[in-house]
């Protein structure tokens, strides 16, 4: 193995120390609390922004915005600016201190004249009937009861331990989708936990940038490896897996045709689905290059293209046609795809990005709406070369498992979006993983060795698990890897004497396999072995990959603990059995000192979310069953 020149031994000790505290340093933060100025009670859902700018936050239950901001906002003045409906706006200007800037405001309630609202029944306008009124703020904060919620997950069963003896190889597709934590993060903010199979823990640790070095060969990404302890359980080790994929510039991006499909139905009227849906397309349309082409249809109670494919040159044509969407009526979700199917075909670009990007909440009840149509529409044009990004946003109807399983199975990935900075991540930070595609059908199998695992079981991927033997078949679908993602997947090892109490159902004792080798001495310094495949974008035969797992381990690293970190914040949150004696206090430590570098603050706005899941885990166990 090459030998890899690190910081440390480059630089003299000063200036070492110097370059160390500032890759620490987290990132400017704006914080504060919107509230009633004459009541003092919070005002959940205020839009904070920084004018001039895309960075921006929704306020939580509590009525507490944070915004992260880049370093070079630091020491200079900003303006902020809120609204929030039946009250007054606000605006500050104030200096970015280098940590924490505090700015709360306290705002005046404004009675809203609503004229012309017309009286509805089951969601069907009454032609003719209007009604002029107003309404009070505190009618339109008060919550007489439960809201209607029809939010909907794929049941996860976590995966169990398995004897390395009887079932050695391990086989998953990877997965790029990072959906998860931001859903998570939208529950928590609202002072809720979220459902535990809201929580799919790959997603969790995928959401987080790693240090793995990017590909120095002819595989368009690299494969790392490393072992270190477990912390819920310090006698088991963690196997972590890290895949880096290679960097495209976007001057180097192939030239794009994308269509966007917007779901423009009544359930998108809420100010985080379809007033959100049209703030990140326009941060995509900021993006585009002249050689990139863009096309849009919405869908409701009836499909149309609003506009035609046009190219990236005539921004003001696209972002006119985005201005224009308004909210209105049913879902026609499946003749919704087919055209927007059929439009992209109908643009190929040979060896472009050609993708439809689907935003929508997932509410698809007119039309082709079951799952199994969507998913044999969906792998249709897949074959036909085009993929499927989905974008999912608000609450009370999202219906996660069916956007899930579009993206799956249209050879794309999918992220929720619940404010203007996940947007830009998902969207311009990361465009080049979102948009284009370095290899598809990428999976994994890891052999362990039962010389020295006992038992061994992947942490999350439960959607993804394949059999032994999908690992060589080229027709198995599985999870593609886009330009710049970084995959990460860990597994929980119980070494060969160690004491433990893990179930494994282990197979009864063979008549034919009794003398099966345990010894391992020809590997005795490998923990496992991992084999990865992968297809270039244009082709249909794989590639094989392969690395040894080295038995004997360094110091853990920054990235390997700050992972396992967050994969024992996801048990909490699952109330796993493996958790061990794990809490929040646990998560916190064990993260607080694997920050590392961490530009973009993912990191440590990581801290704060472990924060407010244990501040609501202590209300809910204080109101108890039912409160």
């Amino acid at each position: 193995m090459a030998a890899i020149l690190t910081l440390r031994s480059l630089l003299p000790l000063p200036l070492l120390l110097l370059v160390t505290s500032a890759a620490l340093q987290a990132p400017p933060v704006v914080t504060g609390r919107v509230s009633d100025a004459a009541t003092a009670a919070p005002l959940p859902g205020a839009q904070v922004s920084v004018r001039g700018t895309m960075h921006g936050a929704l306020t939580d239950a509590r009525g507490i915005y944070r915004i992260v901001l880049p370093d070079t906002l630091a020491g200079r003045e900003v303006q902020l600016a809120v609204t929030v409906m039946g009250y007054g706006s606000g605006e500050r200007t104030v200096r970015v201190a280098a940590d924490s800037t505090v700015v709360d405001f306290a705002l005046s309630a404004q009675a809203l004249s609503m004229h012309g609202v017309i009286i509805s029944a089951k969601g069907d306008p009454i032609e003719g009937v209007k009604v002029p009124f107003s309404v009070t703020p505190q009618l339109l904060f008060r919550t007489p009861g439960p809201a209607h919620n029809t939010e909907a997950y794929a049941r996860i069963e976590e995966n169990g331990f398995r004897a390395a003896l009887d079932h050695p190889l391990s086989t998953f597709g990877v997965d790029v989708d990072r959906a998860s934590y931001a859903n998570v993060r939208r529950f928590l903010q609202r002072g809720k936990l979220p459902p535990a199979d809201a929580v799919r823990i790959e997603e969790l640790i995928n959401y987080f940038p790693y240090g793995d070095p990017p590909p120095t060969d002819e595989h368009p990404f690299s494969v790392s490896t490393e072992v270190g302890p477990a912390p819920w359980q310090p006698a088991h080790q963690l196997l972590r897996i890290g895949l880096q994929g290679r960097q495209v510039a976007t001057a180097e991006l192939p030239p794009a045709n994308l269509v966007f499909l917007i779901d423009v139905s009544g359930s998108m009227r809420p100010h985080n689905k379809l007033p959100l849906v049209k703030r990140a397309l326009a941060m995509v349309v900021d993006e585009l290059r002249p050689q990139d082409r863009v096309a849009m249809v919405v869908y409701a109670s009836a499909t149309g293209l609003v506009l035609p494919s046009t190219g990236g040159a005539d921004k003001a044509t696209i972002r006119a046609a985005i201005d224009q969407l308004e909210a209105g009526g049913s879902t026609a979700g499946g003749a919704g795809l087919r055209l927007a199917y059929r439009v992209a075909a109908e643009h190929h670009i040979p060896g472009g990005i050609n993708r439809v990007v689907l935003a929508t909440d997932g509410d698809f009840n007119v039309g082709a709406s079951s799952d199994a149509q969507m998913i044999r529409l969906v792998e249709q044009a897949r074959e036909g070369g085009t993929a499927l990004t989905v974008l999912g946003f608000g609450m009370g109807n999202l219906k996660d498992s069916k956007l899930e399983g579009l993206a799956d199975h249209g050879n794309g990935n999918y992220a929720y979006i619940d404010d203007l900075a996940e947007a830009r991540k998902a969207l311009v930070e990361e465009r080049g993983g979102t948009f284009f595609t370095l290899a598809r059908d990428v999976k994994i199998q890891v052999e362990f060795n039962p010389a020295l695992v006992h038992a061994y079981r992947l942490i999350g991927y439960e959607n993804r698990l394949l059999d032994a033997e999908d690992f060589e078949d080229d027709a198995k679908d599985a999870g593609d890897l886009g330009a710049g993602h970084a995959v990460t997947a860990l597994y929980e090892i119980v070494p060969v004497g160690v004491e433990h109490t893990v179930e494994t159902g282990s197979t009864p004792p063979l008549r034919y396999q009794a003398e099966r080798p345990t010894d391992g001495v020809r590997f005795a310094r490998e923990l496992a072995f991992v084999s990865l495949r992968y297809k270039p974008p244009e082709e249909d035969v794989s590639r094989l990959l392969q690395v040894p797992v080295a038995a004997a381990s360094r110091p853990p690293s920054t990235d390997l603990r700050f992972a396992a970190a967050v994969a024992g914040f996801g048990m909490i949150l699952r109330d796993s059995e493996h958790r061990g004696r794990l809490d929040y206090a646990g998560v916190l430590e064990q993260a607080a000192g694997a920050l590392g570098e961490d530009p973009g603050g993912h990191r440590a706005g990581f801290l704060e979310l472990v924060r407010q899941a244990r501040r609501v885990s202590a209300v809910t166990a204080e109101a108890g069953p039912g409160g």
